[in-house]
């Protein structure tokens, strides 16, 4: 199911905290799975086309690593459906904030929403990007058989056409 309005910016007038309260978790893993790949950089997230479905909303998003955000920043606001006043300013700005922040504590978010793209330096997260990382890798083991947890399931076939 597509939604056609901005769910997030229904919420009221403090909906960019909201989102981000309740997005903290995969924000920071995005930003830290990012760091680790090699380099500095933004999380950037999409709310341009959110999907709802069983589990809830969700939304596209991504890390932009320091050495591709030129091109990708000229690209996303060069876009005719970015209906933004283009800052010449936006790109010295971004990339000052990415060769600023302190991988271990904070994170680099830009936000697209309602046309607009929003920048935000999250800096003492409460929840730190290299914790969750950690969390949600925990959470994943704990849905990861192992060979011998496969090995004592029994599987019982049934053939129901002729």
């Amino acid at each position: 199911m597509r939604v056609e309005t901005d769910l997030w910016q229904q919420k009221g007038d403090d909906w960019q905290q909201a989102f981000i309260a309740t997005n903290l978790l995969v924000i920071g893993y995005n930003a830290w799975v990012g760091y680790l790949a090699g380099e500095r950089g933004a999380v950037v997230c999409s709310l341009k086309t959110p999907h709802l479905g069983i589990a809830g909303e969700s939304f596209p998003s991504h890390y932009v690593p320091r050495s591709r955000m030129v091109p990708f920043l000229n690209a996303w606001l060069a876009n005719p459906e970015m209906p933004m006043l283009y800052d010449r300013h936006l790109n010295a700005h971004l990339l000052e904030a990415v060769d600023g922040y302190n991988p271990q504590t904070d994170a680099i978010l830009l936000l697209e929403s309602g046309g607009r793209a929003t920048l935000f330096y999250l800096r003492n997260m409460a929840i730190a990007p290299p914790q969750s990382y950690k969390t949600i890798c925990m959470g994943w083991d704990e849905f990861h058989l192992s060979h011998s947890d496969l090995s004592q399931m029994s599987l019982h076939q049934f053939n129901l056409t002729p």
